[in-house]
């Protein structure tokens, strides 16, 4: 990766990590007459639902494995969490420390839909099917997880570090990018 390609790829993902901070997209309408919101919105929906296939692939393989109903619940999230990281790693063992950093930037960015999920915890077992990836009612994983531990309702206060430890990593991985780009 040349030079101009790193310090391209640290502006674009600067520029998202603002944008991203600006619109909260789990938090608002898909539709804007704005052209940079509309963009964005456009790029999130990408992302966002390459994350949610993996996501539900994590669960699927407990389907076929049959595993026990916790780890079925829990492997969506692991399976979103592990995908970019495991990503990043393989570029880094490549020997490609930038693209570790451009996964670590996804995990956190996966972290912040995570945090979103946990926060719904409390409106029950099943989720509506307007918040549903499926568009139906579906299964609400950390409502069990949660109650598992009975801490469904600190879904607040558990959403709210996963979501901060996800802007740290982001904002980590974007700091790296600029010393990589800039500064060697």
């Amino acid at each position: 990766m040349t030079v101009l390609a790193k310090k391209a790829a640290t502006v674009i993902f600067l520029f998202f990590l603002l944008l991203f901070i600006a619109y909260k997209p789990y938090e608002q309408s898909v539709y804007s007459d704005n052209f940079l919101k509309s963009f964005f919105i456009l790029y999130n929906f990408i992302v966002n639902n390459t994350l949610l296939m993996v996501h539900e692939s994590g669960h699927g393989v407990c389907y076929i494995a049959h595993c026990p109903k916790f780890i079925t619940a829990i492997n969506g999230t692991v399976f979103q969490l592990l995908f970019p990281y495991l990503l990043g790693f393989i570029s880094k063992k490549r020997g490609n420390i930038f693209g570790f950093y451009i996964g670590l930037f996804f995990l956190g960015f996966s972290m912040q839909y995570t945090a979103w999920y946990i926060s719904t915890a409390h409106e029950g077992l099943y989720l509506s099917a307007s918040k549903s990836f499926l568009g139906i009612d579906g299964y609400h994983d950390f409502n069990y997880i949660l109650s598992v531990f009975n801490l469904v309702n600190f879904d607040w206060l558990i959403s709210l570090v996963v979501k901060a430890g996800g802007y740290l990593i982001m904002f980590y991985a974007c700091f790296k990018m600029a010393v990589l780009s800039w500064l060697e």
